[in-house]
């Protein structure tokens, strides 16, 4: 039974390893009961699932995982947490630890070797500065997931599932949208954690599509375009899209696709619909 989600158990594993929470991985350590049932119930894991998590930490997740789960595959970059690992997750014979980079992974290879290539579920509680690499890496993987159950930053969660025209719309936004149904769980307080981060977190379930929502000629290279439109969000698309070498198009090009369009040929990226992109995307490919 789990037994680590609260701040006196938790407090003891770190004493036990002389170990504190480690910025350079964004390392906050859940503390609270209701939450973590709460992740545990949103990703709707049951005793015939394999969970694919990412970032166990010190396992306080993980044992509630795997008192649902048929079996639990928990990547952790922090070589030193290896050892506290052992320990917290040593009455569980469902988990298996993987010591790597979760970027660097072979997710469906997980899936084969754990699941026989049946869908896994992820879940994860994601730093800030990873949180889109991560999901765009779940997604773009191919492997078979059949949801993804995140917690991050408030700010974060809102943006998976906002609209064009606000400052909070950008390149996770419509990645999601592509790929998944977003909702948000619940708001998780800074008080859930030790250490107490500055800002408050949300709980967010992607539900993968069956088919991403759009149809796109070319999945990478629109991508490749929404990355560039969003990573100079103030620039016109005709000058961020010409910008980019690796894209190959004019400025006259993308100006006549979007009057195509019918689009101001002076729009920025954070004016297009997602459909919208997919249509600049093909047009630019012929």
């Amino acid at each position: 039974m789990a037994y680590l989600g609260n701040a006196a158990r938790t407090k003891e594993v770190l004493t036990k390893f002389n170990m504190s929470a480690k910025k350079k991985f964004g390392q906050n350590f859940l503390i609270d009961n209701g939450t973590l049932e709460g992740i545990v119930e949103a990703a709707g894991v049951t005793d015939s699932d394999c969970v694919l998590e990412i970032g166990p930490g010190i396992g306080t997740l993980t044992q509630y995982l795997a008192d649902s789960a048929k079996k639990v595959v928990a990547v952790e970059i922090d070589k030193t947490l290896m050892p506290v690992l052992a320990d917290t997750l040593s009455e569980y014979d469902n988990v298996t630890v993987i010591n790597e980079d979760v970027l660097k992974v072979d997710i469906e290879e997980i899936v084969n070797t754990y699941n026989e290539g049946r869908p896994i579920k992820v879940v994860a509680n994601l730093p800030y500065y990873i949180t889109t690499p991560i999901i765009m890496k779940l997604f773009e993987s191919g492997a078979p997931i059949e949801s993804v159950t995140v917690m991050v930053q408030k700010e974060v969660a809102d943006r998976m599932s906002m609209g064009p025209g606000s400052k909070d719309y950008g390149a996770l936004s419509l990645a999601v949208g592509f790929y998944a149904e977003a909702s948000e769980v619940m708001d998780v307080p800074p008080s859930s954690f030790i250490p107490q981060p500055g800002v408050g977190s949300a709980v967010v379930h992607l539900r993968r599509y069956q088919e991403p929502k759009v149809s796109v000629k070319d999945e990478k290279l629109l991508f490749d375009i929404i990355r560039t439109a969003f990573n100079q969000r103030r620039k016109t698309l005709s000058n961020s899209l010409s910008g980019n070498p690796q894209l190959g198009v004019s400025r006259q090009q993308v100006q006549d696709a979007l009057t195509e369009m019918g689009i101001d040929e002076r729009a920025r990226g954070e004016v297009l619909t997602l459909e919208q992109f997919a249509m600049l995307s093909d047009i630019l490919q012929r």
